[in-house]
């Protein structure tokens, strides 16, 4: 991730029509190089037929659970395979871990294509962990029309090392029906730190096991969930300056933000008993209206609450991540999803690779695919959630085709235009992102779990072991 803001006009003209963490994978129609470009621009043929030879290449394939995904990935499975019969494709069901991905490297069980998020780029660059793919992709067609909020988060020092699949800032998901159940009114989108307090407050009730809010609590989502405050109350989580990292996040703004969550747990009781949740937790305790609100990537807690939880698209409401007070920015982590080549893979592989992973971009065969599958749920009575960012720039040609394809059926959930007109994102620092973020979670759980910590003392202890730990052994 880079550590500059992106500015609300840079990040909604790409629509919030279409992460994370989480946070959340799934590949979403991507540039057949054999098909031809839907505007002006050529495709530049390899330079050996690579359809002459044998290749076998492993893919990310979604989770189980994410069954559309995996049928919108069979089928651009099989269209591959008709213009490349000579390609074995395996699916891995290896999700990124960062945790993981030394080993699969040091072992060479990595997928040649996988799947990441934001906040990986400059660590697996560093580590020699993602191809270079800047050659691929100065050659492909499209470069200029990829949308660039997204994909400069994976070019370090001028290379190209990732491919954006899809994005967003973080928000925060309301059910609209749990407020309006309790007769409290519904914040204005250009809400602040205390009308999310206050609005969760009204709407918990401890004895019944509901929540007003459920702060993520474990697992690297907790530290992440937090840092949307730490943004918002003025602070960040490090500075880069004359090659040395600095850790900050132990600043004025960071204990305003771990005040604040010992506010919604100690003074409103708004969090669950249970507080000790991570993403799918959290968002499953949301799509079972057994808390009002959810912090997340948008279509995560949309899509489960609308394809699980059996919510109307006019019960959830997504809101930008409040403001600290009137007036002030409602920045929201940016994050999302990326496919990244093996570097061991053979050249052959990784370029067979590149194809797979843009196969369906800015494509009309692709546009089909996607169409397919939002008449199926249709069909199924099941909603087609967009990613919040996607890979295009929205005022791209094929962008207004997305954007015309989506306007086609009712059971594609649009996001509201005030939130539009409010919600600004900002990328995650480029060292050690998730290690500070589990490191954070500790601090998070203390505060949770204890009355009377002092914050302070906690976050200065966090920040000198991060400090010691990750930063300073980073040679800039």
């Amino acid at each position: 991730m880079r550590k500059l803001q992106l500015t609300l006009a840079t990040l909604l003209t790409l629509s919030f029509a279409l992460v994370a963490c989480s946070g959340n994978g799934g590949t979403k129609p991507a540039a057949d190089p054999t098909t031809k470009p839907t505007d002006a621009a050529s495709t530049k043929a390899p330079e050996e037929d690579i359809k002459s030879k044998k290749v076998s290449i492993s893919i990310y394939y979604p989770t189980p659970d994410r069954v559309e995904d995996r049928a919108l990935e069979d089928d651009k499975i099989r269209r591959f395979n008709e213009v490349y019969p000579n390609v074995e494709i395996i699916k891995s069901d290896w999700q990124y871990n960062p945790n993981e991905i030394g080993i699969k490297m040091g072992a060479n069980e990595a997928p040649t294509l996988f799947n990441t998020y934001a906040s990986e780029g400059k660590f697996l660059a560093e580590k020699g962990w993602a191809a270079d793919i800047t050659e691929l992709f100065n050659n492909y067609p499209f470069k200029d029309q990829m949308n660039p909020a997204l994909q400069d988060l994976f070019t370090v020092n001028g290379k190209v090392y990732g491919i954006a699949q899809r994005g967003y800032p973080t928000g925060v998901a309301v059910n609209k029906k749990m407020l309006e159940a309790k007769g409290v009114t519904l914040p204005s989108f250009n809400w602040t730190w205390d009308d999310m307090l206050n609005a969760a407050k009204a709407v918990s009730d401890p004895a019944a096991g509901i929540s007003g809010i459920a702060p993520m609590g474990k697992g690297n989502e907790a530290g992440w969930n937090w840092t949307n405050f730490l943004f918002t109350a003025g602070g960040d989580i490090q500075t880069v300056q004359n090659g040395k990292i600095t850790a900050i996040f132990n600043s004025d703004a960071g204990v305003k933000a771990l005040e604040y969550y010992n506010k919604l747990k100690w003074e409103a009781d708004a969090i669950p008993q249970d507080w000790a949740l991570g993403w799918v937790d959290a968002v499953g305790a949301f799509a079972q209206g057994r808390t009002a609100m959810v912090i997340a990537g948008p279509d995560g807690p949309v899509d489960q609450g609308l394809n699980q939880g059996g919510m109307a698209p006019e019960d959830i409401l997504v809101y930008p991540i409040p403001a600290y007070e009137k007036g002030g920015k409602h920045y929201g982590v940016l994050g999302g999803d990326y496919l990244v080549i093996n570097p061991n893979a053979s050249k052959d592989e990784q370029e067979i690779a590149f194809y797979y992973a843009t196969f369906d971009y800015f494509s009309d065969k692709g546009l089909e695919s996607l169409e397919m599958n939002i008449q199926e749920r249709k069909t199924d009575n099941k909603y087609y959630v967009p990613a919040v960012l996607q890979y295009f720039k929205t005022d791209s040609e094929y962008g207004q085709k997305v954007n015309d394809l989506f306007n086609k059926y009712d059971n594609v959930y649009q996001y509201g235009q005030e939130t539009l007109g409010l919600i600004d994102g900002k990328p995650e620092s480029p060292y050690n992102t998730q290690d500070y973020y589990a490191q954070m979670t500790n601090v998070i759980q203390e505060v949770f779990s204890k009355q009377g910590v002092d914050m302070k003392a906690q976050l200065d202890l966090t920040a000198k072991y991060v400090q010691e730990k990750y930063y300073d052994t980073i040679q800039q």
